[in-house]
């Protein structure tokens, strides 16, 4: 009745969990979703419409292309004049100072001359002076054109009829009367008294400037209401492109009030809901062995979510192309740390939400499917370098192949493919290359361990194996020896091999505070003469509680604790205690103080390597090595950890532990056979 009880409420909590993952998981794809609800529909120039016979709902217009617009804009600027205003008082100005300044005239320049002077300078600000710099922006072509205005008019000039302030300077010190009296001139600093009379109208130039523009018409057509757009087959010309698009820009004008918005936001909210649930029920029918793995759930609702996000943020801010996007990571990582059927469910969901933010759905879901697939496919485990180019590669080449035979089946024509999307196709599996250090970042935040990382922790020759192997080697050869053994019977049972090796190695490193205390590392000498048992037996036993205590400082992953805390369960020093209870028959004795920290095994993995364990150590002891002697003891051992109930909480079956004690005796045979007696060489 408790178990059902405690059973039920698992399920309940679980449930729980899981509604809030696709809760949260809702909540943040719709906040990124874009706001579109205008028919999202493909439509190139010279490919033929795919969908059924498009008729206008509504008058619209047909707006003119963006370079159209251009060239006409340009052809009215190059018909704009410029507005200047033209100050009468400068002439006086400047005439009354060069008088005031020579009242008797220039030095060196006759009375006549000045007086020639005087009609000179009256004749350049007659004809108008511009500042240099401002002529020049304008006196490309001496036939363009400016308006003067002048009082209360306005008087189209030609700009070469215009003096810039230098040309005005050099006209005067160049003209023939003038010209012989240049040196006096120069020292007079004449070009003071040669100032600009025009200046540009700045404020009613831009505005003459925006109302030509302005009149500049966007349209040149309409559609009626009742009109046939297109029909199903037919090429799209330049001008059916035009007509689309501006039913596309006519559609998103329309769309922008509140109510149809809302109507956007509950159509997706309730799309995004059903593809969560579906994947959920998923879940729960098919894969319910990871719903007490809540990082597990976690990271697979993660990577659901994450790319409808990253897919929105591309298309609500105009960035590069979304083909870029290494989507093919998310099945990667999830086939890597879960399995397969799992990784393409979480793809599909993922890919389906990713198309509610796109234009070209059809063509998007194909393409991320197969290479999904193909990353699925050929990425059987992430344990090297190489496997990851190899499934970039792969990934690649599939999205290669495919967009050009959707190319051929809508088109046929080679001449028109699209050869810019083949180089989204190579940047993005130049991008897939990044699943390697990402694993990591993965590894870290969900606790998961990658075949990599195992590869790594066994490599004999660095960090705690090596110290291992020098401090205590004995423990160091009988992890090696229960390491391989455990991993035959992982192989044989279908079991995870390179894990519980891995785990085996580690299992005994609390050995390394006490090495002499363990008997494949004593020579001759035991310390265990002399001390009580339960002295004894506090020290066997600490090498678990070391071994924790050395794999969080050297920040080992959990299951290498695990693994440790595991591969004596709740079982007993049984040496000590029964010899401490012989030798105190009638003594109430604690078995706590023989007794290991456990837990029991809680996976097939830790059952072998406790097997495994004790088979391997208990075998030393054996006086002789036959095959009835081997499997003698084999059968005496684990079924003692089977009565005893160490197996109860791990998913081992009877089949598995009779595969176990098979392998077993075939290897401890190998190990301990009986080698052939050379001969003596006799002597003559």
């Amino acid at each position: 009745m408790n178990d059902s009880i405690i059973t039920k409420g698992r399920n309940l909590k679980s449930v729980l969990s899981l509604g809030g993952f696709v809760l949260v998981s809702l909540l943040v794809i719709m906040w990124f979703l874009p706001r579109n609800n205008k028919p999202q529909l493909r439509y190139d120039v010279g490919k033929p419409w795919m969908y059924g016979s498009l008729i206008a709902k509504f008058d619209f217009p047909v707006y003119k292309s963006d370079e159209v617009i251009r060239e006409e804009k340009d052809s009215l600027l190059s018909l704009f004049q410029p507005y200047y205003n033209y100050d009468k008082s400068m002439e006086k100005k400047q005439m009354a100072k060069l008088h005031a300044d020579f009242p008797n005239g220039i030095p060196g320049v006759p009375a006549a001359q000045m007086h020639t002077l005087y009609d000179r300078l009256h004749r350049l600000y007659q004809s108008g002076i511009i500042n240099t710099a401002q002529y020049n922006t304008i006196a490309k072509d001496s036939n363009n054109m400016v308006r003067v205005i002048i009082g209360k008019r306005a008087q189209s000039m030609q700009i070469g009829c215009i003096y810039s302030t230098m040309r005005a300077y050099e006209q005067l010190l160049n003209d023939q009367v003038l010209s012989d009296y240049k040196q006096a001139l120069q020292q007079a600093d004449i070009v003071s008294y040669v100032q600009p009379n025009i200046t540009y109208d700045k404020e009613r130039s831009t505005t003459e400037l925006n109302d030509l523009l302005s009149s500049v018409p966007l349209a040149s057509g309409m559609v009626l209401s009742g009109q046939k757009i297109i029909d199903r087959g037919e090429i799209v010309n330049d001008y059916s492109y035009r007509v689309l698009t501006s039913l596309d820009r006519e559609l998103e004008r329309r769309n922008e009030s509140k109510a149809e918005i809302k109507n956007t936001v509950i159509g997706q909210f309730i799309y995004v809901l059903l593809l969560l649930c579906l994947f959920t029920c998923f879940i729960v029918l098919f894969r319910p062995q990871y719903l007490g793995k809540v990082r597990s759930v976690v990271m697979l609702y993660v990577m659901i979510t994450i790319y409808p996000v990253i897919v929105s943020l591309f298309m609500e801010h105009s960035l590069l192309s979304v083909y870029i996007i290494p989507f093919a990571i998310g099945p990667m990582f999830i086939r890597v740390f879960m399995d397969s059927r799992t990784a393409f469910i979480a793809h599909l969901v993922s890919m389906l939400i990713c198309a509610v933010a796109l234009k070209y759905q059809f063509e998007f879901i194909l393409l991320q499917l197969i290479s999904g697939l193909v990353a699925i496919y050929s990425l059987s485990d992430l344990s090297g370098r190489a496997q990851l180019f190899k499934c970039a590669l792969f990934v690649t080449v599939g999205n290669f192949v495919t967009f050009f035979t959707l190319q051929l089946m809508q088109t046929g024509d080679v001449a028109n493919f699209e050869v810019s999307m083949y180089s989204h196709f190579v940047a993005n599996g130049v991008l897939l290359l990044l699943a390697y250090p990402l694993m990591f970042v993965i590894e870290r935040t969900f606790g998961f361990t990658s075949n990599v990382t195992l590869f790594e922790l066994s490599n004999t020759n660095k960090g705690l194996l090596r110290k291992m192997s020098e401090v205590a080697p004995g423990t160091f050869q009988h992890s090696i020896t229960v390491g391989n053994l455990a991993a035959e019977i992982a192989n044989r049972i279908g079991a995870d091999s390179l894990l519980v090796r891995t785990g085996a190695l580690y299992h005994d490193i609390g050995k390394m505070n006490n090495p002499v205390f363990f008997t494949e590392n004593q020579v001759g000498v035991n310390p265990h003469k002399g001390l009580p048992y339960k002295e004894s037996a506090r020290i066997i036993i600490s090498h678990v509680t070391e071994g924790v205590k050395m794999a969080e400082k050297a920040n080992l992953p959990g299951f290498v604790r695990e693994f440790i805390l595991t591969h004596h369960g709740c079982g007993m020093a049984k040496y000590f205690y029964i010899n401490y209870k012989n030798e105190h028959p009638d003594e109430e004795v604690d078995v706590r103080d023989f007794s290991y920290p456990g837990p029991d095994p809680f996976t097939r993995e830790q059952a072998i390597l406790m097997m495994a364990d004790t088979v391997e150590a208990a075998s030393r002891s054996l006086p002789e090595y036959t095959e009835e002697s081997i499997k003698a003891l084999i059968d005496r051992l684990v079924d003692a950890q089977l009565e005893e109930g160490h197996f109860k909480e791990c998913p081992i079956t009877f089949r598995d532990i009779a595969v176990a004690k098979a392998v077993m005796l075939e290897r401890l045979k190998s190990i301990y056979h009986t080698r052939v007696s050379y001969p003596t060489l006799k002597q003559a």
